[in-house]
């Protein structure tokens, strides 16, 4: 067993040392030069209240959007988790997952997710010689979506692999490029797809509830349009994650719980962020939290509340988490899990 975790241990190093090579070499021309940047949207409710710390966590559906590697704790047959996000100029975020584990866990962890962004609705319009100076062609309706299927293992009780891979698709819609002998409009579609691919490994430290995870995501080839091509969002994490109040044995674990989690994140196109999340639960029941993302340039505070319920076999949690958005609209969002 050692082996494996050496191995795997060694195939992250080695694509961690590819992305930061590629990120130095990034650093060195400008920032913000991604495409595709729907992808790095925090989904979950829960962990976007968390301040985004999510790479060290484990166990349900969610974390095929954070760490994949997380799944490959999931203590139930099945998971499923379903959300809206209210996001900044109108933008909508639908998103899904679902993840199986069939023969407990025999043949690992097995997933499904699907992430979708409607960007509203613009007016088209062209040059004409006219008192307006432009020609309405109407409105045209941009959008964006990623669907993917994961798998995760845990190789022992304490270590985990896991993995994405993902097909991602964003369409601009249609431009007017010219005129044809007939006096219509020459039309090109700017839609554009991809291949992308996340990576993450989550270790149970055996310190108490002490988890550490990496991960690894949006690793792609580059995208082109016209004539530039551009890069995928891509993303590297380490994070830590614990309940402190284990430290305490007087506690009773049943009725009180004090998740603290960080993450220290590497973007491609941003300076390098902490991430920090607070979650009290209590009779595993209700949940208040907090984080904290810094720098950024318009948000950095969360918040948000949870609900949770067991009966038997199964659970089912409800989650909303609020985050200021400086000078755009406050960011809600909503998400239901569903376990059995």
């Amino acid at each position: 067993m050692k082996k494996y975790i050496i191995l795997c241990c060694s195939f992250f190093l080695l694509m961690t040392t590819i992305v930061f090579g590629q990120v130095q070499d990034f650093k060195r021309q400008k920032l913000a030069q991604t495409g595709m940047k729907f992808l790095s949207v925090s989904t979950d409710a829960r962990i976007s209240a968390l301040g985004d710390a999510g790479t060290a966590l484990e166990g349900n559906s969610t974390l095929i959007f954070y760490n994949p590697a997380g799944l490959g704790f999931l203590s139930g047959f099945a998971d499923v988790s379903l959300g809206q996000i209210d996001w900044i100029a109108d933008i909508k975020y639908v998103h899904g997952g679902a993840a199986f584990s069939p023969a407990n866990g025999m043949y690992g962890v097995f997933g499904i997710s699907v992430l979708s962004a409607d960007y509203g609705d613009f007016n088209e319009t062209i040059r004409a010689p006219s008192e307006q100076g432009f020609l309405d062609l109407g409105q045209f309706s941009p959008g964006a979506y990623a669907v993917g299927i994961s798998y995760a293992k845990a190789l022992s009780s304490q270590f985990s692999v896991g993995g994405n891979i993902k097909y991602v698709n964003q369409d601009l819609g249609s431009s007017i490029v010219g005129f044809n002998n007939e006096g219509g409009y020459n039309e090109k579609s700017y839609s554009a797809d991809v291949f992308a691919f996340d990576f993450g490994i989550l270790y149970r430290t055996g310190f108490k509830s002490l988890n550490f995870g990496m991960c690894i995501k949006n690793f792609s080839q580059e995208v082109t349009y016209e004539d530039e091509s551009f890069q995928l969002p891509l993303t590297f994490k380490i994070g830590v994650a614990m309940d402190v109040l284990d430290i305490y044995g007087a506690v009773n674990k049943k009725t009180h719980a004090l998740l603290v989690s960080v993450d220290a994140v590497h973007p491609r196109d941003y300076y390098e962020q902490v991430n920090f999340g607070l979650e009290y639960l209590f009779l595993k029941t209700f949940a208040l939290r907090v984080g904290y993302s810094t720098p950024n340039d318009e948000h950095g505070f969360s918040a948000g509340v949870g609900l949770q319920q067991s009966y038997r076999n199964y659970m089912l949690a409800l989650n909303y988490s609020y985050t200021p958005f400086g000078i755009f609209n406050d960011v809600h969002r909503f998400s239901f899990q569903f376990s059995l």
